[in-house]
């Protein structure tokens, strides 16, 4: 089928905003190509289930599609439409089941050696839709926390050596009330700016006290979905169980109904994140420290919070994938020491996150070596490159960024 042919009823099986959606567009759908709209159709099924800032982007994408002239329309979707597709991706039913369509697609433009073409047409694309937005103000300069080395008593490794360029090393830090401070910190700014899911808490170990107004997850809560999770992974990896390919498909198509969790209404927004992090994550399901990581990532990108505090704990001790898919070692072991690397470069990618978004340049980020003397602040307010020395205990040091 091609887009031409579109009807309303087809998009019956959509939940209900998407479905209305979809319905109210479809003269647009109707003129945009094969190689473009089910991409835009995968975003749009998950409409219901995504987070506000995700919504604001789709209905922004949309909006930008519906001002432009049939002409300027036919102009913008030139190259996607330039493109050669099979008769056999013609054939999927793109409209049920777009990320499929859109792993096809992928395979496709790789053999058929038109990726880099694709590649220039989306980048092309995004600019234009970008260009477009306004983008609205945010209620107050976004913060991000990272709380590292939770379990390590010594340690010789170099910390915060990435980051040290770009903001003030503080080698004499009084670690006293440091998580107290801290978590009040994010709980006055979530009171201060009530904003749905705007305020995170993202713990590698269990969720310590919060208040209300936050978004938190943490690997412990959900120790029952990630033995579910692998559990399945383990039975497809398992001689005639499919492999690979098979497990990725099962990975795609894992909704929180079966991992035990409710995906419907208000809380499937977050059920439906919860599952996206364990099931496109790469040892998500395994290592604490890369659950940590990847959910800020995630959290960042999708959700866009102002605010943002992501404690890493020690994760067990690394085996191989093949392992722990086995389940060979019956005790986990931990590893304080090779954690504190791991959320050392995590701390990194952490901050490479903040800056992709709006108001970046205003931003400000701290990560700081739990219950120890070392943290790292970076904000409009302090130079770059700099390291003090002098004695300051983490009151003063969450003055000194502004926030």
């Amino acid at each position: 089928m091609l887009p031409s042919q579109l009807k309303a009823d087809q998009f019956s099986a959509y939940p209900p905003q998407a479905r209305q959606i979809a319905a109210n567009r479809i003269a647009l759908f109707e003129g945009l190509p094969l190689a473009f709209l089910p991409l835009l159709l995968r975003e749009l099924i998950a409409y219901d289930w995504k987070f506000p800032a995700e919504r604001r982007e789709l209905d922004h994408q949309l909006a930008y599609l519906g001002s432009l002239s049939a002409q300027q329309l036919a102009d913008a979707m030139a190259p996607f439409g330039a493109l050669h597709l099979s008769a056999e991706l013609e054939r999927l039913d793109w409209v049920a089941a777009p990320a499929q369509f859109s792993e096809q697609l992928t395979a496709h433009l790789w053999a058929t050696h038109q990726i880099d073409a694709f590649r220039s047409a989306a980048i092309d694309y995004v600019h234009k839709v970008n260009a477009s937005v306004s983008m609205p103000a945010l209620p107050v300069s976004r913060l991000v926390m990272v709380v590292i080395g939770a379990g390590v008593d010594q340690n010789r490794y170099a910390l915060f050596r990435k980051l040290r360029p770009q903001g003030v090393y503080f080698s004499n830090v009084d670690p006293k009330n440091g998580w107290s401070l801290l978590a009040d910190t994010l709980a006055a700014r979530a009171a201060a700016h009530p904003v749905p899911f705007g305020h995170w808490y993202i713990d590698g170990a269990a969720n310590r006290p919060t208040s209300g107004g936050l978004t938190c997850i943490s690997y412990d809560a959900m120790q029952g979905v990630r033995t579910a999770l692998v559990n399945k992974m383990r039975a497809v990896m398992q001689p005639g169980g499919g492999g690979p390919e098979v497990l990725r498909t099962l990975l795609a198509q894992m909704r929180p109904e079966d991992l035990g969790l409710d995906g419907t209404g208000d809380k499937g927004v977050l059920t439906r994140f919860q599952v996206s992090i364990l099931t496109e994550g790469s040892g998500t399901q395994l290592f604490s420290t890369t659950f940590v990581q990847w959910s800020a990532r995630e959290a960042l990108r999708r959700a866009q919070p102002v605010t943002l505090l992501a404690r890493f704990a020690p994760r067990q001790r690394e085996q191989s994938m093949k392992e722990l898919l086995a389940g060979v070692q019956q005790r986990a072991v931990p590893d304080p020491e090779g954690s504190l690397i791991d959320a050392d470069m995590g701390a990194y990618y952490t901050w490479i996150n903040q800056q992709r978004l709006s108001g970046a340049d205003q931003s400000s980020f701290l990560v700081w070596f739990e219950n120890h003397n070392e943290a790292l602040a970076i904000s409009p307010a302090l130079a770059h490159g700099k390291t003090e020395s002098t004695a300051i205990d983490m009151r003063e040091l969450m003055r000194r960024l502004a926030v």
